[in-house]
Order: structure tokens, then sequence, then C-alpha cells
């Protein structure tokens, strides 16, 4: 088990995820997803859309706060994972879910191979796709848009298979331990399942 070195009494469940080669245009389009500074605004189609964010924004921000007692920094870090989840692609309990396995949603989190933040993100990606600055991954809305560009990478890679992805976001592809953490974890924020 993985300490973190904030809080040596939480682990943190980041798993050693391997820096692999990435084609030039791949790196290029993470890139690019992660230099896009857009804040996290929400835009709505219809009062309907707006009033079922609104309903979410409340139900996850009551469960949230167990983790995070401060109502500002939880509807702050809520939107946040709102909007880069939608951003990515990605269902927002599921992108919480595994938060909750990764720090246990805490901001300053790192575990023993080196991952940082709420999305546990190795160093080497900011290297790789973003401006090389490491220390920025403790930043909320760059750790969370690092962590689902990332994860919606990997489930592109496998064809869809959030199983895999998740495996392979967390250094255990292939091994049923991560992935049914994630899964399990998502339930609690509303996720039915891969």
């Amino acid at each position: 088990m993985l300490t973190s070195l904030a809080s040596v009494s939480k682990p943190t469940v980041a798993g050693g995820q391997l820096e692999e080669p990435l084609a030039d245009s791949v790196r290029s389009a993470l890139s690019s997803a992660i230099a896009n500074g857009s804040p996290p605004i929400p835009e709505f189609a219809n009062t309907g859309a707006r009033l079922g964010y609104l309903r979410w924004l409340t139900g996850m921000s009551e469960l949230l706060r167990r983790y995070k007692p401060d109502l500002q920094s939880r509807i702050e870090f809520l939107q946040t994972v709102w909007y880069e989840s939608r951003r990515a692609g990605l269902d927002e309990s599921l992108v919480l879910g595994l938060i909750q396995v990764e720090s246990a949603f805490r901001k300053h989190a790192i575990s023993v191979v080196g991952a940082r933040g709420y999305m546990q993100i190795m160093p080497f990606w900011s290297r790789l796709i973003g401006d090389g600055d490491a220390g920025k991954l403790f930043h909320m809305q760059t750790n969370l848009r690092f962590g689902c560009v990332i994860l919606r990478h990997y489930l592109d890679r496998e064809n869809g298979s959030l199983f895999m992805a998740l495996g392979r976001y967390n250094g255990s592809r292939g091994k049923p331990e991560y992935p049914n953490a994630v899964f399990a974890a998502a339930r609690r924020w509303g996720h039915a399942g891969p």
C-alpha cells in the first residue's frame, strides 16, 4: 500500500503508472487539451439542464462534506470535476470514484512513487504534455484536467474498455483490484459501473 507524504495515516492507491512513448500526434493532441485554460464555467442548453446540474451539485456536495467540510471549496471542487469530466467525455461519478480511491480527496496527496494531487498524476505527464512544471499538479483545475485527459486517452487506447483504461491509469493493467475499487466508489457517487 502506498502512503501520502502529506498524511502518513491516509493511504493513496496510485500505482506505478508507466511512461509510454507517445506518437507526436497524440502528444500534440494531449498537450492541446491540457493547454486550453478555459475556466470551469458551465453552459446549459436549457433550463432543465441547468436544474439537473444544480440538483447534481447539491447532492454531491452533501456526499462530499465528510471529505471537504468547507462549503466554498467543496462547490469549487465539484464545479471543476463536473466541467473537466464533461470536457473529456467522462462520467462525473466515475471521476469522483477515481479521486476517492486515488487520494481520498486530498489535494496535496503524494504517493511513494511520486504521483500527485487529487487524481494522482505522475510527474512525467507534466513533461510529456504540459510545461514541465510538476509543481502545478497540485493546482486543483490543473490536476483534474490532467487526470481527465489522461483517463480519456487510456479509454481511447483501450477501445472503450473502462476496466482496462482504469488499470492502465493505475499501472495495474489487467488486474481487477483497482478497477473494481473505482467502480465500487463510483456507485457511491451515482455511477452504476462499466
